[in-house]
């Protein structure tokens, strides 16, 4: 029976690279000579914490790190930029990157599935969704339904494991 899995992962090897470059392109800046400002990925937990030494030099930080994960393929609409916040001299910001579908996703993914009336059978599998058809046609459909509704779910989607 043809299935495929919809999942949400993260390119961490990706995420690093762009984090590298961000950092890369701070100490060529005119605009940051002489500040200490940097990017630190956190590889256990998907975060990136910005640091520089004004808010207004987070905000530039941000503009591009997010050049920089557009570049390297990463979809910015799984990056949550959290509030800046200010420590002692410094001014600080978490950048916290999705991954997985969590129940509440899932759910909504397989009721955005149902409602499309396609002859398929959707179901949450821990961090995924399997979606098994008949026909490779309406499995096609449905990852055309899902990739219509994507901006509503919030977080970017992929189609993995696509069997016949």
């Amino acid at each position: 029976m043809p299935s495929f899995d919809i999942v949400s992962e993260l390119k961490k090897d990706e995420l690093q690279n762009a984090v590298d470059n961000a950092n890369r392109e701070l100490q060529t800046r005119y605009d940051f000579r002489g500040v200490e400002a940097s990017y630190t990925l956190v590889k256990t937990e998907n975060l990136v914490k910005l640091e520089a030494d004004e808010e207004f030099q987070i905000q530039q930080m941000d503009d591009i790190l997010t050049q920089k994960l557009i570049k390297r393929g990463i979809d910015v609409g799984c990056a949550e930029f959290k509030d800046i916040t200010r420590s002692g001299k410094k001014s600080l910001q978490q950048v916290a990157f999705k991954e997985g579908i969590d129940k509440e996703l899932g759910k909504k993914i397989v009721k955005l599935i149902k409602e499309e009336k396609i002859k398929v059978d959707a179901k949450m599998n821990d961090d995924t969704v399997r979606v098994q058809g008949k026909k490779r046609d309406d499995l096609q459909a449905a990852i055309a339904a899902v990739k219509a509704k994507m901006s509503e779910l919030g977080q970017p989607l992929q189609f993995t494991n696509f069997r016949d």
